[in-house]
């Protein structure tokens, strides 16, 4: 990572007018409670200002990160790869701008997608202008890389990498639980599971839950930049 490149991403403001913006929401997105694809996208500008306005971290995880900040080689930097039809990018982008606040930190985000959804695998070296970035920072689980997001890094002011974090945080078993929200119920019908399978994860992300795993995030964070600095 150079500063150059790190200066190309956008800011926090940057991305919320972003996101509403004709440019994006001709972009082919993806919709978790229809399980589908969305093309216009959903505009979730509106609501992720309003996450971000109620988003709060606690007192002991502002002062961490704080403490973070001020330490030779402590974070300085957070390079976020992001779509916003994602609930985990959804989830996490709002704590995650309140993070960089709280421990004056710079953030830039970056898309993942270019005018189509990425549905597997990597994109192609030079196929899109962040290409190289999703490439770089892929997630790799049971033996596969992935273009997974959120993948949010942290880099000391000289860029030298400290903690990626990838996707959601540890506590929260994602897979496992939005498997079992989708499970066929005895007696219904592929339509039927498919609509209450989308009513229930659609409810599960307006729960407190969401908020719980975005906390999660947050103190993973903070816990693994506390361990990098204290045993480096």
């Amino acid at each position: 990572m150079t500063p150059e490149r790190f200066a190309k991403g956008m800011t926090f403001d940057d991305y919320l007018k972003f996101i509403g913006s004709p440019e994006n929401l001709r972009r082919e997105g993806f919709d978790i409670r229809r399980f589908s694809l969305a093309k216009p996208r959903v505009d979730w500008s509106g609501y992720l200002r309003e996450r971000h306005a109620k988003a709060r971290l606690s007192d002991e995880q502002a002062a961490a990160i704080k403490w973070l900040a001020t330490q030779p080689g402590g974070p300085a930097k957070v390079l976020v790869i992001a779509e916003d039809w994602s609930s985990d990018c959804r989830r996490d982008l709002p704590y995650l701008a309140r993070l960089a606040e709280a421990g004056g930190l710079e953030l830039r985000i970056f898309n993942r997608d270019t005018e189509t959804m990425l549905r597997q695998g990597l994109p192609e070296p030079g196929s899109h202008p962040n290409a190289d970035l999703v490439l770089e920072y892929a997630n790799e689980k049971n033996g596969q890389k992935f273009a997974t997001v959120p993948v949010a890094v942290f880099f000391t002011r000289d860029f030298a990498e400290l903690y990626r974090y990838v996707e959601y945080p540890t506590i929260y078993h994602k897979d496992r639980v939005l498997g079992a929200l989708r499970k066929a119920r005895p007696g219904e019908t592929d339509e039927q599971t498919k609509g209450r399978g989308g009513r229930e994860i659609a409810t599960l992300l307006e729960s407190p839950f969401f908020d719980v795993w975005a906390h999660a995030g947050v103190a993973e964070i903070i816990s693994a930049l506390h361990e990098r600095l204290v045993t480096a």
